[in-house]
């Protein structure tokens, strides 16, 4: 199967000199723990929650003036459209990271892949929820 039968193809870029403040707010309006920074053409890196939380409130840092430049992720670690599953998950799990971004060969970002994309899709497939839920109602 590939990336991009699963993948999630609706991202929020949020711009550099966005405050850690405002892509907190992003992130609880869109329920998301990550937002790119920069567009899709040129993405720079990306912030998760726990980036604002370790690099701007553990520091003590102001989240309402801290940059989103000053506390994204680099690099912005990323498989094709065209990669196997099997392959992102490795990308994945040799980074430690929970979202994988999807980037065409210009570059350009396409989609996310994220863990629960992935544990949808594996526990669907090896019926192993079906048959839990049979189990459960018989």
């Amino acid at each position: 199967m590939k990336v991009s039968e699963i993948m999630s193809r609706f991202v929020d870029f949020a711009a550099p000199e966005d405050s850690a403040k405002a892509l907190a707010e992003l992130m609880g309006d869109l329920d998301v723990g990550a937002v790119p920074v920069g567009t899709a053409e040129e993405p720079l890196g990306v912030v998760t929650d726990r980036d604002i939380l370790y690099r701007v409130v553990a520091r003590g840092l102001d989240p309402a003036t801290t940059p989103a430049r000053d506390i994204l992720s680099t690099p912005l670690i990323a498989c094709s459209p065209d990669d196997d599953l099997d392959a992102a998950m490795d990308l994945m799990a040799a980074h430690h990271i929970r979202r994988l971004a999807v980037r065409e060969r210009d570059g350009a970002m396409v989609g996310w892949v994220t863990l629960s994309d992935l544990s949808r899709k594996l526990l669907l497939e090896t019926k192993t929820v079906e048959t839990a839920l049979r189990e459960l109602s018989a």
